[in-house]
């Protein structure tokens, strides 16, 4: 139960936060959607030195790593946000824009994640 909790609250905060981003970015970039590349950006840097961390021995916790990798990384990146959007681009016929976000963020979400763990030995 204890284990429910901590993913709830971090889901929650992680929620809460990309909502906010999603908000302040998403209304200034027509056909981007920066506030939702920049979560998932992040969210995947995060979620690489979360878990080069916890691989990494005595850093975080077991319940840390649950609150912050599933919870609150969990919560705040927006993979069903990122397909709705695909779809929003394809549909209006922005293909150029559909084919530089979704590059884009598949590309650099991986070399973010890459660059998190490789954070994470620097420790």
């Amino acid at each position: 139960m204890k284990q429910l909790l901590l993913v709830f609250l971090g889901g929650g905060v992680g929620s809460m936060l990309r909502y906010l981003i999603s908000k302040i970015f998403n209304d200034y970039f027509q056909y981007f959607f920066l506030g939702t590349f920049l979560v998932n950006i992040v969210g995947c840097l995060l979620m690489g030195v979360i878990l080069g961390l916890s691989l990494k021995g005595d850093y975080l916790t077991q319940n840390q790593t649950l609150v912050l990798a599933t919870g609150f990384c969990g919560g705040f990146t927006t993979f069903s946000a990122f397909a709705f959007e695909k779809h929003v681009l394809l549909g209006s016929g922005e293909l150029s824009h559909f084919l530089l976000y979704t590059l884009s963020s598949i590309v650099i979400g991986i070399l973010a994640i890459a660059l998190g763990l490789w954070l994470a030995r620097m420790v």
